[in-house]
């Protein structure tokens, strides 16, 4: 029989606990005699080794650091590993050292950026046995996330903006790349659409990131493997894969997290047209080409022809030589002008 489960602890109540309302403490299993493997031992493959460069955003000859594969509630969340496979009590003395180096450096990337208090250094690595170190970006002013839930409140918050964390991840690794290495990635190429749809697009953006958010605690490097069960018998008929998760959570960022679209330059059927006779309404373009009686040439010269026909006291043929002066292709205006009239 299980003993009654213990009462809940004060840091339940503490302002930085993420929950509220009535809790109830889980009751502790009995231990198992022998730990599952974790990925990168006994038989099983390692997924940070068989990474490629491309999966991260910054590569040196000693080390990689990597970020999630979508937008994180948190600033920044990144992950420092080594390139050699071991874990943090394996270390020899070189990459101890540098160790400690390149945790300071990425401190401080993480922390020159905008809106970011504080950088929390947590190494658990209960889910795999390759050497990965997590960093995670406290926003300014938020004092509700200090202290040790920040992980929790990360799987919280919506997700920032895709733009806003590609800008971050770009200038992580141009800061880790003043000091050596390759930084991979790029910071979101302007989108030149209408105002309208950049509105439309954030806000489908948006509600994609929030629905596909990812977090600390359900990275796969995290999860521990758990204990077999005897009644699945020793194939494991549970339903799960060999990781014991189902399937259901991605070991690797893809590429596409770290290397920005480039099918955002608009086509040109959303260009405004440049040409003028576009821009004229029909009312204007009509009265600029059809003619008017105040500006035909051939009726200004049918006018000084009466004029002058006036002028010679009803000469017939100062009438047609005014009819002759009119421009070419007045003909028509010429010979429906009416004739002068002798006086």
């Amino acid at each position: 029989m299980h003993d009654t489960p213990p009462s809940v602890p004060d840091f339940t109540q503490w302002p930085s606990f993420p929950f509220e309302g009535d809790l109830r403490v889980k009751q502790l299993d009995d231990p198992v005699p022998v730990e599952p493997p974790r990925k990168g031992e006994g038989l099983r493959e390692c997924t940070a080794c068989n990474a490629p460069d491309d999966a991260y955003i910054w590569v040196g000859e000693r080390w990689r650091v990597r970020a999630m594969d979508r937008p994180t509630g948190l600033p920044m969340v990144l992950i420092l590993e080594s390139r050699t496979h071991l874990d943090l009590g394996d270390l020899p003395n070189l990459l101890a050292a540098e160790l400690g180096v390149m945790t300071v450096r990425l401190e401080r990337a993480i922390r020159s950026l905008d809106g970011v208090a504080r950088v929390h250094v947590n190494r658990w690595g209960d889910g795999s046995a390759h050497l990965h170190m997590w960093f995670l970006a406290r926003p300014y002013g938020r004092l509700q996330l200090r202290g040790t839930f920040l992980s929790l409140w990360d799987s919280i918050l919506p997700p920032i903006s895709e733009a806003q964390w590609r800008e971050n991840l770009a200038l992580v690794a141009a800061w880790l790349a003043e000091f050596g290495g390759r930084p991979l990635a790029e910071p979101p190429r302007i989108q030149w659409q209408a105002p309208s749809s950049l509105l439309a697009q954030s806000a489908a953006a948006h509600a994609a990131a929030e629905a596909e958010a990812v977090s600390v605690i359900e990275a796969a490097e995290e999860i521990p493997e758990p204990a077999p069960d005897p009644a699945s018998g020793p194939d494991g008929d549970d339903g799960s894969n060999d990781d014991g998760q189902g399937g259901a959570v991605t070991d690797l960022p893809t590429t596409d997290a770290i290397v920005p679209s480039t099918d955002r330059v608009p086509s040109t059927d959303k260009v405004p047209s440049t040409d003028k006779d576009a821009l004229r309404s029909p009312t204007a373009m009509d009265a600029a080409d059809s003619p008017t009686d105040n500006d035909t040439p051939g009726t200004a010269a049918q006018a000084g022809g009466a004029e002058q026909a006036t002028r010679q006291d009803g000469n017939a043929e100062g009438v047609d030589g005014g009819r002759e002066s009119a421009a070419p292709g007045d003909e028509g205006t010429a010979s429906a002008a009416p004739t002068a009239t002798p006086v």
